[in-house]
């Protein structure tokens, strides 16, 4: 119980970016407890105390207060997964989730995840210009996914729970996933993985 007490996330529901670092926490069996940190909570005094740029989500562990969903997957790869698998140490193995860790914060950010946000919460961002980020994206990531199970290596890494999310919500925000086969059969894997849960959907609207 002292465990799952020290160890806090605070996020929300629905966020892509929260379900990155509850899925992986899950998956490492780390006992925590969820905050519910709405936008309400977000805007005051006393969270940017802990997030100062008001952020989620944001992990507690001990004494430590880690802001950045990449980071702390990073930080839990590093401290936690001692069969090294979620984040390779060789040059080249942490090369490539370092390169889709930057892709989930870049274009996965910009292009599905903002279509989302814009459509299902009325949130700044304009989900054409959204889906024009997406498109070119996700042809790279079939073209990637038609030779690789996985995005950084022959196993899951921590590069495909950071993509995950908005790009297998991504019909949620108006992008849909039928022109990419790849795409679909790696969300069908990697929600297959022992213990994954995934996040729950929101109503798809319809795509232009």
């Amino acid at each position: 119980m002292a465990d799952q007490v020290s160890r806090v996330l605070y996020t929300t529901k629905f966020s892509g970016h929260g379900h990155r670092v509850e899925q992986f926490m899950n998956l490492l069996g780390l006992a925590h407890r969820i905050v519910d940190t709405p936008a309400e909570m977000r805007r005051t005094p006393e969270f940017a105390a802990i997030s100062p740029l008001r952020q989620i989500p944001v992990l507690k562990d001990g004494d430590l207060t880690l802001a950045d969903s990449n980071a702390i997957l990073v930080y839990l790869a590093k401290k936690y997964d001692l069969s090294g698998t979620w984040l390779p140490e060789t040059p080249v193995g942490a090369a490539q989730v370092q390169r889709f860790l930057s892709l989930a914060a870049g274009e996965v950010a910009y292009g599905p995840a903002t279509a989302r946000r814009a459509l299902q919460w009325n949130l700044p961002g304009d989900p054409v210009q959204a889906a024009a980020i997406a498109q070119p994206l996700l042809q790279f990531l079939d073209r990637h996914l038609s030779a690789n199970d996985f995005l950084a290596a022959a196993h899951p890494t921590i590069a495909d729970l950071a993509c995950y999310p908005y790009v297998a919500h991504a019909p949620e925000g108006a992008i849909s996933l039928q022109p990419f086969p790849s795409v679909r059969a790696w969300i069908a894997r990697v929600e297959s993985i022992p213990g994954f849960c995934c996040m729950e959907p929101l109503p798809v609207p319809e795509l232009a």
